[in-house]
């Protein structure tokens, strides 16, 4: 749960300015009486089991991430800082890395790789 605001900062954002244009529209004169709290509700339910279902699918990856490391199995991560030519990175333990909270770390690389970017090969 600590890094909840981390992972789902830009969709909570994204929900909150859903839910602004939902209450714009049904406060127009040309809606219905009552579309202001039917709107507002459906809307919300609708950001909250996305932005739950998003976090609870991104913790359980990040979860088997650990464990596979910890077992020395191969890790891709997305690599954001070459985008032409290689696009990935290939983490293992036996390669000198190491887990630093959720980055992944090693002296070969000038900066760290976010677990929650990364999948089990």
């Amino acid at each position: 749960m600590s890094n909840f605001l981390y992972l789902e900062g830009i969709y909570l954002i994204l929900g909150a300015f859903a839910l602004l244009i939902t209450l714009f529209v049904t406060t127009r004169p040309f809606m219905a009486k009552g579309s202001m709290k039917k709107g507002l509700f459906w809307v919300s339910v609708v950001v909250v089991v996305m932005i739950g279902g998003h976090y609870t699918v991104t913790t359980k990856r990040m979860d088997e991430v650990r464990t596979a490391f910890n077992n020395d199995q191969t890790i891709i991560c997305e690599s954001r800082a070459t985008r032409k030519v290689a696009q990935t990175v290939i983490i293992e333990k036996s390669n000198e890395w190491r887990l630093e909270e959720d980055n992944f770390v090693s002296p070969n690389y000038s900066r760290p790789f976010f677990m929650a970017r990364c999948i089990v090969k």
